[in-house]
């Protein structure tokens, strides 16, 4: 078992900018990646980034942060964060953070949600 706590978000101006932590606790050694998700009202929940943790710290980013959300892990602090920069109304929703766990088959693990919320 994994457990995630996320911190950060809140209520921020267009333009602005947010950083969301997430530390992980439990079984830490069997995480092969972490990243954030996040669902908006009416839908799916949607990869924002993702990072490896096991090999190289490989990211990847959706189209629509790239050049203004950055990834980061903390391997000693077993926490990722994601800095987010020029956010916009559109980037508005309940951001989760997301463990991946697992050799042959993967499981998630999931945090409790923090709100981001970009006024225009």
């Amino acid at each position: 078992q994994v457990q995630l706590v996320e911190s950060g978000g809140g209520l921020v101006q267009a333009g602005g900018s947010l950083r969301l932590s997430c530390a992980a606790s439990g079984n830490i050694f069997s995480i092969n990646a972490m990243g954030w998700y996040r669902q908006a009202p009416g839908k799916q929940r949607e990869l924002v980034a993702g990072i490896t943790i096991t090999s190289g710290g490989t990211t990847n980013y959706a189209d629509s942060v790239k050049g203004r959300f950055t990834i980061s892990r903390d391997n000693a602090k077993n926490a990722v964060s994601l800095q987010m920069n020029s956010l916009k109304p559109e980037d508005t929703a309940v951001y989760y953070c997301n463990a991946k766990v697992g050799v042959l088959r993967t499981y998630d693990f999931w945090g409790q949600g923090t709100q981001v919320t970009v006024s225009s």
